[in-house]
Parts: C-alpha cells; sequence; structure tokens
C-alpha cells in the first residue's frame, strides 16, 4: 500500500486545572480521508474517557476551530482571542486541513480543559507496515504515560532505566493559555476593512476580521459591523455580540456609545440620538489637530461634513470661502477641540503595553520634553512597529470622536 496516512503524535498536557509530567502520548496512524470527528474519538480512547458528553474543539495553527456548529456559533461571540470561523468537525478532513510537521490542539471538555498537543509527523506512512491492518478509523500504534500505559512507559523513549527528562522551565504556549500564539496569526488588514466598508461588501468585511485579532481596532469596526447587521444578519451576529463584549471590556474612549448603537441594531431598536454620516477619521483629525488653529469644529448634521471653526472667518479663508454657520443654525453643531495632550497620552500608554522591557523604556524616553511626537514617531518606524501603532492610536483618536459627538446628541457609524 502506497504512503499516504498520516502519523499523529498527541501528547496530554494536563486539564482539571493540573499540568502534567512527563506528557502521557499516544502516536496514531490517520487517513486522509478521516474526519476530525474519527480522530476525536480515536483519541478519547486512546486516553481512557468513558464520559463523551462534553463539548470537543480543534484549534489550528492558524487561528481556526473545528467543531459541531453549536459550539462553532458560541466561540464566535466570544469576547477574547480572534474572532473565528468555525469549520464542521463531521466533516472536515484531516487531509485537507493538516500538512507534515503542522502542530495543532485539541481540547476534551471546555469545563475541564483536557489540552493535547497534536503533531503530525515529518513523513507519510504505509498503515500496513506500519500497524500490520488498514483500519476503519484512527488508530494508535504506539504510546506512552501513565493512564495508565500497558508496557509502564512514562515518556516516549521510556527503556526502564534511562532517568526522567527534566521538566521545563518555561511553560508550553498550550498550557499558558497563549496558543495559537500572537504572531502566528495573521494580523488585521485595516485596509482591506475599510476597502469593504467602501464598497458596501458586508462579505468581505467579515472575511476581513476572520482568523484576527482586532481588539486594537474596534472603533474602526462600527460602521461595517453595522452593514454587516443590516444585509447578512446571521452570518454577522456572533461576530457583533463578540465586538460588543471586547467593548465592554476595553471600556475604551468611545466603546460605551459604539457597544450600545451595536446592541440597538442586534434589537432592531431605534437610536438613541439623531444619526448624522461623519467620517470620524476626518473628524478625530480635526478635534486633535495642530496649535494655532481655531478652538472649535463644526459638524454639519445633513451631510456629515467636518470643518474648522476658522472657515467661519472671512479674515482667514476668503468671502468666498466663509461659511454662514448663523444662516441654519439647527443644521451645525460645533465641537471644543482637544489639542494634542490626548495624542501623548496615547503615546504613553502604548509604550506601557509593550512586553520587551527594554522595548517598553526606548519609546517611555521618548516622549519626554520637546519633539516627543517625532521621536516617538521615528522610533515606532524603526522597531517596526509603525502598523500597529497606527491602528491603535486611530482607534483611540476615533473613539474620542464618537464619545464628543455623543455629548453632542450625535450617534454615527
Amino acid at each position: 500500500m502506497a504512503r499516504t496516512w498520516l502519523s499523529v503524535r498527541v501528547e496530554l498536557l494536563g486539564g482539571r486545572g493540573e499540568d502534567l509530567w512527563p506528557w502521557p502520548g499516544r502516536i496514531f496512524a490517520v487517513a486522509p480521508s478521516h474526519t476530525f470527528l474519527d480522530l476525536a474519538e480515536a483519541i478519547d480512547d486512546a486516553f481512557a474517557r468513558w464520559d463523551r458528553s462534553h463539548l470537543s474543539v480543534f484549534t489550528l495553527a492558524d487561528g481556526r476551530v473545528i467543531t459541531d456548529d453549536e459550539t462553532g456559533q458560541e466561540l464566535a461571540s466570544s469576547s477574547f482571542g480572534p474572532v473565528v470561523a468555525a469549520l464542521d468537525i463531521e466533516s472536515a478532513k484531516v487531509g485537507r486541513m493538516l500538512t507534515l510537521g503542522a502542530m495543532f490542539q485539541y481540547t476534551f471538555d471546555l469545563g475541564d480543559n483536557w489540552v493535547h498537543r497534536c503533531v503530525v509527523g515529518e513523513r507519510k506512512i504505509d498503515p500496513l507496515d506500519t500497524v500490520g491492518i488498514v483500519p476503519d478509523k484512527p488508530l494508535p500504534y504506539w504510546g506512552w504515560g501513565s493512564i495508565p500505559d500497558q508496557y509502564g512507559r512514562n515518556w516516549d523513549g521510556d527503556d526502564g532505566e534511562s532517568p526522567m527528562p527534566p521538566r521545563p522551565r518555561v511553560l508550553h504556549p498550550m498550557q499558558a493559555h497563549r496558543w495559537p500564539a500572537a504572531d502566528a496569526l495573521a494580523e488585521l488588514d485595516i485596509r482591506a476593512v475599510r476597502q469593504a466598508v467602501a464598497a458596501a461588501d458586508p462579505a468581505g468585511f467579515l472575511d476581513a476580521l476572520t482568523g484576527r485579532e482586532i481588539d486594537d481596532a474596534l472603533q474602526q469596526l462600527g460602521s461595517g459591523m453595522a452593514m454587516a447587521l443590516r444585509s447578512r444578519r446571521r452570518q454577522a451576529e456572533p461576530v457583533a455580540l463578540s465586538l460588543i463584549n471586547r467593548l465592554i471590556t476595553r471600556s475604551g474612549p468611545g466603546d460605551q456609545v459604539l457597544s450600545e448603537d451595536l446592541l440597538a441594531l442586534l434589537r432592531r431598536e431605534p437610536p438613541a440620538a439623531h444619526t448624522a454620516p461623519v467620517d470620524l477619521d476626518e473628524l478625530s483629525s480635526l478635534l486633535e489637530g495642530g496649535s494655532g488653529e481655531s478652538s472649535t469644529v463644526y459638524v454639519d448634521l445633513l451631510t456629515g461634513e467636518a470643518f474648522s471653526g476658522d472657515f467661519t472667518d472671512p479674515a482667514i479663508v476668503g468671502e468666498d470661502a466663509v461659511i454662514d454657520v448663523e444662516a441654519e443654525p439647527d443644521r451645525r453643531v460645533w465641537l471644543e477641540r482637544a489639542g494634542s495632550r490626548e495624542g501623548w497620552e496615547d503615546m504613553e500608554a502604548f509604550a506601557l503595553r509593550q512586553r520587551d522591557h527594554a522595548l517598553r523604556d526606548r519609546l517611555a524616553r521618548a516622549i519626554e520634553g520637546a519633539g516627543a511626537f517625532r521621536r516617538f514617531r521615528d522610533l515606532v518606524h524603526n522597531e517596526g512597529l509603525a502598523e500597529q501603532w497606527r491602528i491603535y492610536s486611530d482607534d483611540r483618536r476615533w473613539g474620542r470622536a464618537r464619545d464628543a459627538l455623543a455629548d453632542a446628541g450625535i450617534r454615527v457609524f
């Protein structure tokens, strides 16, 4: 028989709050045509589970999850981690989803969280050569560990004489609840998000979110989420619920206002106040622009256009460009500019969130004294953080603009 099957090593890292060492394990022969449900049942058989009335979830290294439909809907509305698009455990084929050397996670019982580290072998196998038969389902052909193990092996390679391997000094990312690792996930492409919104493409918008970390861009997803809810409610509802939960948890500028507006859309309720088609990017830039400009920004409630108070002064812009805000006083609202202080606080917050102590110190020093904005901008560019900083700072600016509008009785997606 041809070498077409996969060899999958499965090790039990722990469960019920206990980390195991050495990790008990089994190595399975798995056909490409086997489903992930077949593999889940084989793992549960091999690890002696007699009560199967619990949920099972596979998590791939790129963030995709494989589980039953109901659990997939619940995971999609989670308020943590990347937005997920669940695949059906009963139909997803192992051969289509896994490649040689791939690592993935299997979790049995989402309450007790029995976590397994699964690794596909580097070479394909012939089941007749390896197992001696061609089984109908995935079949373990090697094992160790106190499940108990029938041969008394406590780790792979235990020959009864060799000393126990030392316990790793650092927890595996799965044990530390950091799987998939953040650096293995695709970054959110905020340009793709904005292009989908501009093109009124709800499917493209939802696709741009799937499998991405979105927590730094929640404010920038509001208009797209509203569009998706209006035209693709079934697919958008769990993602909208996730976005609402994330906004409430984050509780940053504008987050409460946006969460209330999205919740009203979910419930098919009217908005809490007058709505206007305001460009939050444009408005936030005016509200936090450089010094020397007017202290007032006006918003046209009919067109959504925002403009500096300078345009109300003919001495500054000329008689041809001046805007008479008194002509239609109910059409426009004015907002007070905030200046640059909040922008500096954004830089400080961004510096403090860095895990690398040396990088955090460099960013903190960069914002001390005159020239802070220029030094900080140069440093984040040199450190490869420019896109991350842009998304983070834009989101906070948009949130403050949303709050300012809400205080004036205006809501906007």
